[in-house]
């Protein structure tokens, strides 16, 4: 990939990025209470006498939230800290009932690991980059802020207030904004394997901070601002070619960057200025009085390891040492866990119906899968997860190819009607009377037809024009309403014509 500058009045700069991913762990309950977490919930029906702060409540923490935070880190091959404390960070803002929101400054329960990510899915050999993790923390989110129509009221919803996030944060390793996006996509698969975070960035459940500064290149890093709470993949990317740009602007203009907070405006795709950057000794950081640190043994971090699942880069690296897929494929196949998940019960059931081995129809059912099946549900407007055909369904519309009852072009139409009635491919096969004509008499026949009806291209073809055999492939399939088998066909062919 090339890289990516912009081009100022007074030559060349070099972006430089880091984010602060906050994933919601995925769990049933709060990070230090009981409440229940679910999504879309009326507001104010999910808040413990804990979330709302009431005198002499006393937090507790989750396990399952340390755990998740702790199987996060392992799959990122970061540092796992054994000891780590909870500490209070100060402001006041009607969505904090507390006055304070609990987090880990000083000792995070993860500490420096690593992401690689893939920057060209047509490359993906030749085209990676390594992007360090700085820390993973563990915080409560605060409450939700609603404005009515006419600003002059606004409403709490402490629903969320409470809730267990994983903040992970990257180094300023990150050249452009196809490069932050890359990151938030791996992240994200990794968290969706793992099963630390559901990754709905639509639902708030991931959503990233994205610091941005600018420099010459080879030179000190600039000043940075923070653009706060960025909800998609593709609005990251825009964050960072506006911000960017304004800092170029800004600088070649005469002025200077100051360290803020800034928020996106996705209706215009602009960022503006929110408030002045805090440090951390504006929010007053101290141990959490009420939190004893958390100490975790042997046995709880050998539990987290082996309850790891196979992971995005290990399965892509099997799909093409043990199946053979190409890099594309196995990297396409692989970068969510729903679809992996798919293929492989694809896979399964494909290999049974046809007695072969896995690996024998891998490419098979990969590319179907990538070319076809993808294809005919976007074109209805659906996706994988709420596919009409199953795996098993598939894999019976595979075996009838396998077996030459269908062909290739056939098979499409079958797949549309798969999707439009739920049936299965051999009843519409079967009601549609679509089987494959193999009788080489039959075919035989229509081929005669087609050389008599076309003498002059049998002779410049005889005469040495070779490319004319597609022709008669089309011309023959064509008289066989495309029912023939076309190997047959290939082979009648080549003996009739030659």
């Amino acid at each position: 990939m090339s890289e990516y500058r912009i081009q100022g009045a007074t030559g060349e700069w070099e972006v430089v990025i880091g984010l602060e991913v906050h994933a919601q762990i995925k769990t049933n309950a709060k990070l230090f209470s009981g409440a229940a977490t679910e999504f879309g919930a009326e507001p104010n029906t999910q808040v413990s006498l804990i979330d709302a702060a009431m005198p002499g409540m006393l937090p507790v923490p989750n396990e399952e939230c340390i755990r998740q935070a702790v199987r996060t880190g392992m799959a990122i091959n970061a540092q796992i800290n054994k000891y780590s404390r909870f500490d209070r960070k100060n402001y006041f803002y009607a969505d904090l009932p507390q006055g304070y929101q609990i987090s880990q400054l000083y000792h995070p329960i993860v500490g420096p690991g690593a992401i690689e990510v893939i920057l060209d899915d047509k490359d993906p050999e030749g085209s990676t980059k390594t992007i360090g993790v700085e820390r993973i923390h563990v915080e409560q989110d605060a409450g939700k802020l609603m404005h009515d129509q006419h600003p002059t009221m606004s409403y709490v919803d402490l629903n969320r207030c409470g809730v267990a996030l994983m903040e992970i944060v990257s180094d300023p390793d990150m050249r452009s904004p196809a490069e932050a996006g890359a990151y938030v996509r791996k992240l994200r698969s990794i968290l969706r394997y793992v099963g630390s975070c559901d990754g709905n960035m639509e639902e708030g459940s991931m959503r990233a901070d994205v610091n941005v500064s600018v420099r010459k290149p080879g030179e000190p890093f600039g000043t940075r601002t923070e653009t706060k709470n960025v909800n998609s993949v593709r609005f990251v990317m825009q964050t960072i070619e506006h911000e960017a740009n304004r800092q170029v602007d800004v600088i070649e203009s005469g002025g200077a960057i100051v360290q803020e907070t800034r928020l996106f405006d996705p209706n215009t795709g602009t960022t503006r200025s929110m408030r002045s950057k805090e440090d951390a000794h504006d929010y007053r950081y101290f141990p959490d009085p009420d939190l004893l640190p958390v100490e975790l043994d042997d046995g709880f971090l050998e539990s987290c390891r082996n309850s790891l699942p196979e992971l995005p880069d290990a399965k892509r690296h099997r799909y093409e040492t043990n199946l053979g897929l190409s890099a594309y494929n196995a990297g396409v196949l692989t970068a969510e866990v729903e679809t992996a998940r798919w293929f492989e019960h694809l896979l399964n059931h494909t290999a049974a119906k046809q007695g072969k081995k896995e690996s024998e129809v891998a490419k098979q059912a990969a590319n179907w899968l990538i070319s076809e099946l993808f294809g005919a549900l976007n074109k209805v407007g659906t996706d994988l997860a709420a596919s009409p055909v199953s795996p098993e369904g598939a894999a019976g519309l595979l075996a009838l190819i396998g077996n030459g009852t269908i062909s290739g072009s056939i098979a499409k139409q079958v797949l549309e009607m798969m999707i439009e009635t739920g049936d299965s491919a051999a009843d519409i096969v079967e009601r549609e009377g679509l089987k494959q004509e193999s009788d080489t008499g039959a075919i035989e026949a229509k081929i005669a037809e087609v050389l008599a009806a076309n003498e002059d291209k049998v002779a410049e073809y005889r005469g040495g024009k070779d490319k004319l055999f597609g022709f008669f492939v089309g011309q023959t399939m064509k008289a066989m309403q495309g029912k023939a088998n076309p190997q047959v066909v290939n082979e009648l062919l080549k003996k009739l014509l030659g």
